[in-house]
């Protein structure tokens, strides 16, 4: 099933029911089915996810809001007002299944929201922007956010708090926190990865890359985690009390001609999907060692990827607003 959009696409999600939803640049949510949700009219999505229960997405805008988008319409989550003549736009969002919460970030400000509790709200401010955001996999009350000199640690309930600061020198703009909460890894604006482990707040520093990493995901029950950013997938061992520490990256689904974009992956299986910079796209599995081609028409580059939670199916969008979603063999 392919889509010409003809807006870049930013995200692409799968809810609960395996059901495909792109979020594009051109502030509007498209259903696999047809349906379209003006989530953010006149503007764009900048980041989403999936919305803790299950049903639809969560989008940020450029326009300041925060909209649980599903098949019957938009709901505003939240919002951050303009200061002054400036405008705010919502520069990352996440949400946690565990505790029902959703986070997001404009400039310094990182806000939460309770979706069973309409009058909860929390506000938390940083020295610097927030790039992004992830919450702690299994209970979901502490989250983690991506900023200059470091990651802090909040409590997600928490009114008057400090942040615990992972501190590392240089700009941190991605985040992915491990399945089982033991580390968190940051992907910096320099092309690098720098991780820690919580329970001793020990560093790892984990090598440069060609390219900007804009894209990590965990799986093989979080003994792996894979990134974008060379021109094959990147993989890291996480497995064991050090994880990574001391040991060296390895490279699969190597291709001379183009560098990987986006990777998705499922913390509980081996399939891992890699897209490129010329469009292409494939889905390895890492315990077969067999290769997939899902797309093998050349285009603009891979921006969103994304496995359905049975690895059943398999979504993609490009740079250009072209998209769609195959079946995939039983693998991983």
């Amino acid at each position: 099933m392919d889509f010409n959009f003809d807006a870049y696409v930013t995200a692409v999600l799968f809810d609960s029911s395996t059901r495909a939803i792109f979020a594009l640049g051109d502030g509007t949510v498209r259903f696999e089915d047809g349906t379209t949700v003006e989530a953010h009219p006149g503007g764009s999505v900048q980041c989403a996810c999936a919305h803790p229960s299950g049903e639809g997405i969560v989008t940020g805008g450029d326009d300041g809001r925060v909209v649980w988008s599903r098949a019957s319409g938009p709901e505003l989550v939240g919002e951050i007002p303009k200061e002054g003549k400036g405008g705010r736009w919502i520069d990352a969002v996440a949400a946690s299944p565990a505790s029902g919460m959703i986070a997001f970030a404009a400039g310094k400000e990182l806000q939460v929201r309770d979706v069973a509790d309409p009058a909860f709200a929390r506000a938390f401010r940083h020295e610097a922007s927030v790039s992004d955001i992830a919450f702690e996999p299994k209970g979901g009350k502490r989250l983690a956010t991506a900023t200059y000199g470091g990651v802090a640690l909040w409590y997600a309930r928490v009114a008057e708090q400090k942040p615990q600061m992972l501190k590392w020198a240089g700009s941190h703009v991605g985040l992915a926190w491990s399945p089982d909460g033991r580390f968190i890894v940051s992907s910096m604006q320099e092309g690098q990865l720098h991780g820690w482990r919580l329970s001793d707040v020990k560093n790892m520093q984990m090598g440069g890359y060609p390219a900007k990493v804009k894209s990590m995901s965990f799986l093989f029950n979080g003994q792996i985690m894979a990134t974008s950013g060379s021109n094959g997938a990147v993989v890291w061992p996480f497995g064991g009390g050090n994880g990574p520490m001391g040991k060296q990256a390895s490279e699969v689904a190597y291709d001379e001609n183009g560098m990987t974009t986006r990777v998705a992956a499922l913390p509980a299986r081996t399939l891992l999907a890699v897209g490129r910079d010329d469009g292409r796209i494939g889905v390895l599995d890492l315990q077969q060692n067999h290769m997939e081609k899902v797309r093998t028409d050349t285009g603009a580059a891979i921006s969103a990827l994304a496995l359905s939670a049975d690895g059943g199916r398999l979504a993609w969008g490009d740079e250009d607003g072209k998209a769609g979603v195959a079946g995939l063999p039983l693998m991983g």
